[in-house]
């Protein structure tokens, strides 16, 4: 793996394969709810782990949230607009 590609997020649109359910959340009455320690576990998040709520909207509703690990948000964003900065400074 070359060292630009390792510095590449995850979750760039064209790596993102086919989304799955794994699991069932329930919001209680103080609105909160709990991630599934088998999904914790699968994404390495551990106690005091800040992340990022990301939502799309569609006709004015949220259809989709997202959770994202904060340090990883920082790479995400370079991804998206790193190019588009480079662009603008060329000209």
């Amino acid at each position: 793996m070359t060292k630009n590609n390792e510095k590449k997020s995850c979750c760039t649109p064209a790596q993102l394969g086919c989304c799955k359910v794994e699991s069932i959340l329930t919001v209680d009455e103080r609105g909160q709810m709990v991630l599934p320690k088998e999904i914790r576990d699968k994404a390495k998040i551990r106690p005091g782990d800040k992340l990022a709520v990301v939502n799309w909207e569609k006709d004015g509703e949220v259809c989709c949230i997202s959770l994202v690990k904060v340090e990883k948000l920082a790479d995400i964003v370079k991804d998206m607009l790193g190019p588009v900065i480079k662009d603008i400074m060329e000209i």
